[in-house]
């Protein structure tokens, strides 16, 4: 009765899971390896792109920050969806155009591996320390102090390169997630809050002391381009196969 409600059977189900898991671990652990800069230059690194928001006067990261302390309830929820939406939702995503959109599919995937790999070429390029870690600006890091995650030093930290901040992914996952989704959710109403979803992120990644307005302009530039290349590379992989969000061309009889 199970593989009746898949649009593919079990087999097809498990494979993609495996797929994008291993493409996920292994963006996790090159992201880890790709530099490991001292930090002296992943400060540096931040420090050029602060310099660079002084003078366009685009510098607003630290009162952000402040104006949203000051309001503790919003902190929890920027917070929250910091550390969770990331993950819940793009998975809850790739699961329901996987089971319910399914000939959309192969693009949403594809579209988020190129994504990662672009992601990595930043990475290697232009190590960059967060604004949580460069308190001599104004920023503290109210996820560690909320919730006692020390990402440097838990656990986790051994898979995780805390200069990893240029472009975000947090913003390009954000993107591809709520742009593919707006498209393919037939009710408006959740059309209008998974357009709203990429807004919210960039709230929460800016509150919560993680990624400058460069980053963020980088992580949407990163999905842009991903999602360019994705077309082009299933157009020349699987010419047969429909753009994303349409129908297969009706044939036209000779």
């Amino acid at each position: 009765m199970g593989e009746r409600r898949l649009p593919r059977r079990w087999a097809d189900l498990i494979r993609q899971l495996l797929l994008f898991g291993l493409a996920y671990a292994l963006y996790e652990v090159v992201r880890w390896l790709v530099d490991g800069p001292d930090a002296a230059r992943a400060a540096g690194d931040a420090t050029r792109i602060i310099d660079l928001e002084r003078r366009l006067h685009v510098f607003v990261e630290p009162s952000v920050q402040a104006w949203t302390q000051g309001r503790p309830w919003l902190m929890d929820i920027a917070a929250a969806t910091y550390l969770d939406a990331h993950t819940v939702l793009t998975i809850g995503a790739l699961l329901f155009i996987y089971l319910r959109r399914n000939d959309s599919y192969r693009f949403v995937r594809t579209m988020f591996m190129v994504a990662m790999a672009l992601a990595l070429v930043g990475y290697a390029a232009y190590p960059t320390a967060p604004p949580r870690l460069m308190p001599q600006w104004g920023f503290t890091d109210p996820v560690r102090q909320l919730t006692g995650i020390d990402a440097e030093r838990g656990p986790g930290s051994i898979l995780i390169n805390p200069d990893a901040a240029v472009p975000s992914m947090h913003i390009c996952f954000a993107l591809m997630t709520g742009a593919a989704m707006a498209m393919l959710t037939r009710r408006p109403a959740l059309r209008v809050l998974w357009a709203l979803y990429p807004v919210g992120m960039t709230f929460a990644v800016v509150a919560t002391g993680n990624h400058y307005l460069c980053d963020i302009v980088l992580g949407a530039l990163t999905a842009g381009a991903a999602a360019v290349l994705s077309r082009a590379l299933l157009a020349r992989a699987h010419p047969a196969v429909p753009a994303f969000g349409q129908a297969p061309a009706p044939s036209t009889p000779r």
